[in-house]
């Protein structure tokens, strides 16, 4: 038996990001391939209670070991196939007893808080799965979270019930080289020398293929080590370790005796059609998940729903309990942000000055679509025969001349602060930088409590424009979102959006804006100088 195995996870730690909702062929097909290729074990999914998932095929979420039994190869008696359970999502006692026509081992994961409030419980468990046949991996997630003494009480509970191997899990990939060569000769010295010791790393800092290297190095044959991977680093946010590179690394430079081709192969047909809808990899949000030892959910949806930057995220995070961080609870982070953002300021004189020059007026809203750029001369023209007052929102329009210029979103803001007339800004308060001599108005007066997108920066706009009252109100570049298109003036906008589809947003936004249209009735005419999706009903 190899002295460093292979453990590859695709199946489930990969497939994540797809809800594991995996094609039954493709299932076949990867856990075939993977064990003809030589790799020595391979995770076919989770095992969860029924009670939390319904199985229904085309899935690794599986509720029962016979579920995975039809996606064993027959023909591969060298590769051992395991199931993933997280304590308190699976009754161990409904654990079939192993009959070796399925999976033949089980990890078993759990937090320190439930390690430490928990043991005789967490005990009991692992003792369940040896009982009953199964080879036992124990999986200490988030092994960063633990002191050096908790370590070594969680290693004599592991040396007690001797498991198949013991994980050292960098579950939010946030260790550094030290962190995982500290913890790993912690672990060596303490652990029984009959228990392997897995290593599971995540990305976020692209040391995953390092930090494998090494502990290749520091086991140097004295202790038998298993390397967690995903096909093509397969992964939520930064992904994991590449099983491609870990096992070329041990053919060249150990002489192991893997298929790498089968293995590109493999990736080709099955993960390049999910990676073309999906992203993995390194990327800013995964580097601050690390940086802040968070759940990545937590980072992707400020970063996307929000257009935040470092800053206003580090603060966000830092609120969110330390126990919360590590999970991912979207309504907790609706309230942090929404208290930060609320900085309730008086903007009683902001509104005079902007009624003042407003109050009975035409005003041309350019918001940030493609369209303004096509129909600059008609948005022109109407300018010129309305004398209208001309407000941009979050962007600085080429070759029309603005009276001011809105801003909802701290990016959008920093990006020009230092090249326009700050007297011809208007802030809301949620930006906290450079806001100097700027016109700011009070954030929560002017966001629609009503939507799931409350701090779309037009529909502000828009809300401020009623207080200002106006006589007329034209729109242009208010265009909606088309898939496969431009659909912004400027490309720093973010062209996709992942935490609603594209779909969902066009139908918010114009939900918005009908209400809007509502209110101002018989007070504002509102129309739109270019073509927008959000005319259709209103």
């Amino acid at each position: 038996m190899n002295e460093v195995q292979i453990l590859d996870c695709t199946l489930r730690d990969g497939g994540r990001i797809i809800d594991c909702k995996f094609n039954d062929m493709v299932i076949n097909e990867m856990a075939k391939e993977l064990a003809r290729s030589g790799i020595d074990i391979v995770e076919m999914g989770f095992l969860r209670d029924p009670k939390l998932v319904k199985y229904e095929g085309n899935s690794t979420f599986f509720t029962d070991v016979s579920q995975i039994a039809p996606f064993i190869p027959k023909e591969c008696k060298n590769t051992l196939f395991v199931a993933f359970i997280d304590f308190d999502m699976y009754n161990f006692n409904e654990l079939a007893i192993c009959d070796n026509t399925s999976v033949t081992g089980i990890r078993v994961g759990f937090t320190k808080k439930q390690f430490l409030q928990r043991k005789e419980e967490v005990l009991e468990c692992l003792k369940i799965v040896k009982e009953r046949g199964y080879k036992l991996f124990v999986q200490s997630v988030n092994s960063l979270n633990y002191s050096d003494r908790e370590l070594l009480d969680l290693i004599d509970m592991v040396n007690e019930i001797k498991p198949f191997g013991f994980g050292i899990v960098d579950t939010y990939g946030a260790m550094y080289l030290e962190d995982i060569v500290h913890y790993y000769n912690l672990v060596d010295y303490n652990l029984d020398a009959s228990i392997r010791i897995d290593i599971h790393s995540h990305n976020n800092f692209q040391s995953s293929f390092a930090f494998a290297q090494e502990i290749i190095r520091l086991a140097n044959g004295k202790r038998n080590i298993i390397l967690d991977a995903t096909l093509n680093g397969m992964g939520k946010c930064a992904g994991n370790l590449n099983t491609e590179l870990i096992v070329d690394y041990l053919v060249r430079k150990k002489y192991y005796d893997y298929d790498i081709d089968i293995i590109l192969d493999t990736i080709d047909r099955y993960l390049t059609p999910i990676k073309e809808k999906q992203k993995w990899g390194y990327s800013i949000p995964a580097f601050m998940a690390g940086i802040y030892k968070s759940h990545p959910n937590n980072i992707i949806y400020l970063t996307e729903k929000y257009r935040l930057n470092s800053r206003d995220i580090k603060y966000i995070i830092s609120e969110i309990d330390k126990d919360k961080r590590e999970r991912y609870d979207y309504e907790n982070i609706e309230k942090i942000y929404k208290e930060y953002n609320e900085n309730h300021i008086d903007d009683k004189k902001a509104l005079e000055t902007i009624k003042n020059r407003i109050k009975g007026r035409t005003t041309v809203v350019l918001a940030p679509g493609k369209s303004v750029e096509q129909y600059k001369k008609e948005i022109c023209k109407c300018i010129e025969n309305d004398n209208a007052i001309v407000i941009s929102v979050n962007f600085v329009p080429k070759g029309i001349p603005c009276d001011f210029y809105f801003y909802a979103n701290t990016i959008h803001w920093e990006k020009i602060v230092d090249y326009v007339e700050k007297n011809k800004c208007i802030l809301a308060s949620n930006i906290h930088v450079k806001t100097e001599d700027t016109i700011l108005i009070d954030y929560s007066s002017i966001i629609a409590d009503e939507s799931k997108m409350y701090d779309n920066s037009t529909i502000m706009l828009l809300n401020l424009l009623k207080k200002a009252e106006p006589s007329k109100i034209h729109i242009a570049g208010f265009d909606g979102l088309r898939r496969e298109a431009a659909n912004y003036i400027d490309d720093s906008f973010l062209n996709t959006h992942h935490l609603m589809s594209i779909e969902e947003t066009n139908a918010e936004i114009e939900k918005m804006f009908k209400i809007f249209k509502n209110r101002t009735a018989g007070k504002i005419v509102v129309d739109l100088l270019t073509p927008s999706l959000y005319e259709r009903k209103t």
